[in-house]
């Protein structure tokens, strides 16, 4: 049985050198971005979420559950879209940028500055973007109810994010 001793991370003593520390933040880094799910699992997501360099990357897939980690560009965002029949959570943990909500495309009357800290809670059905109005990466994690991409999703960009998108609404739509 491994107990935790804080001098010891994953076997490696803290003072010596290992593939899991980052000596100049003194941070331990989140190692694999994989989708865990549906397993239990428990982990610092304020670092896993700074770490990640992709658009989107499913991290826990579950049946009624989903979070995602997302890294948008400066001067990008996450597109316009709106989900008709689930809830969604997002959590800036590290930029700045603007959220825009609202009932109709062509009416997002919602809308606030956003930034390390901030949650978004969006209603199903409701139009929403996020931009990245910053300098650096906007950080976020996104929480949908139930699952809105497949297990194992990992879009590098927000271009490949749309043409797997794209794919999949003609493959389960068209």
């Amino acid at each position: 049985m491994y107990y935790y001793h804080p001098s010891v991370y994953n076997g490696y003593p803290m003072n010596q050198a290992s593939p899991h520390f980052d000596y100049h933040t003194h941070q331990r880094p989140f190692t694999q971005f994989k989708d865990y799910g549906p397993q239990p699992l428990a982990f610092d997501i304020n670092k896993a979420t700074k770490q990640n360099n992709t658009f989107r990357t499913a991290l826990w897939t579950g049946k009624h559950l989903q979070l995602t980690l997302m890294s948008i560009r400066p001067g990008e965002d996450i597109g316009l879209e709106r989900h008709p029949n689930l809830d969604q959570f997002l959590r800036i943990e590290e930029g700045q940028g603007l959220v825009r909500m609202g009932k109709k495309k062509n009416q997002m009357d919602y809308q606030r500055e956003v930034h390390d800290d901030f949650a978004i809670l969006i209603p199903a059905n409701t139009w929403h973007n996020v931009i990245n109005t910053g300098n650096t990466p906007l950080k976020l994690y996104s929480i949908y109810a139930p699952p809105q991409h497949p297990y194992g999703t990992v879009h590098r960009t927000k271009a490949e994010a749309m043409a797997a998108e794209n794919h999949h609404n003609r493959f389960f739509y068209g």
